[in-house]
């Protein structure tokens, strides 16, 4: 009779133990999403409130929610390629990472290392900056980027502010960040994403074909900017690989300790403030801005989002085990403002429960 019971005991034991590690199998896309309309933990009437305030409040052109490796949410055209505005600078921090692993990319070279100059010359404390400096928006230089849609207005004198010491939302670091990558690695940025990202992710609408740098006013600056066109689908494969801590299925695409350095603060929200380059509190890590204090808590803690204009965001919430892929389309002349998207994303929050 004993025996009979401890036979029953381990039985049920191993079925338990078999249900929790079902639970916790990863699920990931393959060439489409599955859906994940059934969720116990989201309230379908405000999820569908939610869907209408996107229509009447936004002027997004597709939207993806994806909860768990499934879609809870979509809206829109998914598959069209569009102008990802600055939403590119965090996909190019990404591309840096196996670079910085292996030794390719050292941190700490400096633009004097590297021969970096430009248009009517950097100045020599300007050329101590290191690459850290620059994927940190802490470069100290303040030279003119060949594109407008930064901070530059709010720079204090060139030279004045020692390399590291000084955030300052700065196009000229961002295209900065692309050419030296595209200098370490002798490849183009876009056939990197293509390499890196399009393939094992099996992106199914990415077209390297459309992918152009950017020349802008080359008589500011002879560094290009690296303009992206991507789908909503992909822009959710993109946070979803983050959100998985760079893993995808069995392969380690993006190294986990660069996925958590890129997403940690290095400027605070407070240390904008007192920059005067305010963001609507948000802190910035390495080309990722990201939940500060005081709205870093409850389904925000740990939240970031690659940030575009015209209203193209990519967000990662690991609270809540969610992506989500929003974008407008500045070809319909259309802008959804961030105070709008944030404002969609407390209604997102609010739809879920326990």
């Amino acid at each position: 009779m004993i025996k009979n019971s401890l036979l029953f005991i381990s039985a049920l034991l191993l079925a338990c133990t078999a249900v929790a590690q079902q639970k916790h199998v990863t699920v990931y896309p393959g060439t489409r999403w599955e859906s994940a309309v059934d969720s116990v933990h989201w309230d379908k009437k405000k999820l569908e409130q939610l869907r209408q305030f996107v229509i009447d409040s936004t002027q997004a052109s597709g939207v993806m929610v994806i909860n768990g490796g499934k879609v809870l949410l979509d809206y829109g055209d998914l598959k069209e390629l569009s102008y990802i505005a600055s939403c590119r600078k965090s996909i190019c921090s990404m591309l840096y990472g196996p670079f910085v692993a292996d030794g390719t990319i050292k941190l700490n070279t400096t633009l004097a290392q590297l021969g970096i100059d430009d248009i009517g010359g950097l100045l020599p404390i300007e050329k101590t900056a290191t690459i850290d400096d620059i994927l940190t928006a802490r470069s100290g230089v303040f030279h003119p980027a060949s594109n407008g849609g930064d901070a530059l207005y709010l720079a204090p004198k060139r030279g004045t502010k020692k390399p590291g010491t000084f955030w300052l939302y700065s196009n000229w670091d961002f295209n900065v960040v692309g050419f030296i990558l595209e200098k370490l690695t002798h490849k183009c940025i876009y056939d990197l994403v293509d390499s890196m990202l399009a393939k094992p992710l099996q992106m199914q609408d990415w077209n390297r074909s459309v992918q152009l740098h950017n020349p802008g006013d080359s008589d500011k600056s002879v560094y290009p900017t690296y303009h992206m066109w991507f789908s909503t689908e992909d822009m959710a494969r993109i946070g979803y690989l983050m959100l998985r801590n760079g893993k995808w299925r069995n392969q380690q695409i993006i190294p986990e300790n660069w996925v958590k350095k890129t997403t940690s603060m290095v400027t605070t929200y407070q240390q904008a403030v007192e920059n005067k380059d305010e963001y609507y509190g948000f802190g910035y890590g390495y080309l990722w801005w990201l939940w500060d204090k005081p709205n870093n808590t409850g389904a925000f803690e740990g939240a970031y989002s690659a940030q575009g204009s015209y209203g193209n965001f990519i967000t990662v919430m690991p609270k809540l085990d969610l992506v989500i892929a929003f974008k407008t389309k500045a070809e319909y002349e259309r802008t959804t403002t961030l105070e709008s998207y944030i404002r969609f994303l407390h209604k997102l929050a609010e739809a879920h429960h326990e």
